[in-house]
């Protein structure tokens, strides 16, 4: 009996190192997809200027002026986090078969259009391994570590900066 018992251990063991090997192997990228966080472009301002935003919204009209929003502030807990969002590209680095650096913004024409939309609504986004350029045209979902880091990128300032880890379509 006591042998019986002996067997039917290391007859489990190669089977439980293998489950272990495999566990260990691919926990770590289960980890990351269950701590990326799904954004929308709200998500991204603060609650006290969407507030103030709905407050003046019967203020302006479309097209009144070139100047770039004041409104914009940036919600610092954000900071560090590996995100998912969805928008529209606007190239700035990069040749004809991949873009290095892009700004992404919640709707197309943004950018092109006066005025921009606030800072906390454009990100600007380095993806050091390049995204194919033939996907950028529809919109995207952008998967990568997100910093409130303001930055001027011609007369457009940004409220955040995305380190661009994955691209995939929009569904």
């Amino acid at each position: 009996m006591k042998n019986d018992f002996k067997l039917s251990i290391l007859g489990f063991k190669p089977l439980y190192c293998f489950a272990l090997i495999l566990s260990l192997t691919f926990a770590p990228s289960l980890w990351a997809k269950t701590n990326l966080l799904e954004l929308e472009w709200l998500d991204l301002v603060p609650e006290s200027e969407r507030i103030a935003s709905e407050l003046m919204a019967d203020e302006f009209e479309y097209g009144d002026t070139g100047m770039q929003s004041q409104l914009g502030a940036v919600r610092h807990e954000l900071n560090g986090k590996q995100v998912r969002i969805p928008g529209f590209v606007i190239p700035l680095e990069g040749d004809a078969d991949e873009v290095t650096e892009f700004l992404l913004v919640p709707y197309y024409g943004s950018c092109i259009h006066t005025p921009p939309p606030p800072p906390n609504q454009i990100i600007h986004v380095s993806f050091p391994q390049g995204a194919p350029d033939q996907e950028l045209w529809d919109v995207i979902y952008l998967e990568g570590k997100l910093m409130t880091e303001q930055n001027m990128v011609g007369m457009i300032e940004t409220g955040y900066h995305i380190i661009g880890s994955n691209i995939t379509p929009y569904q």
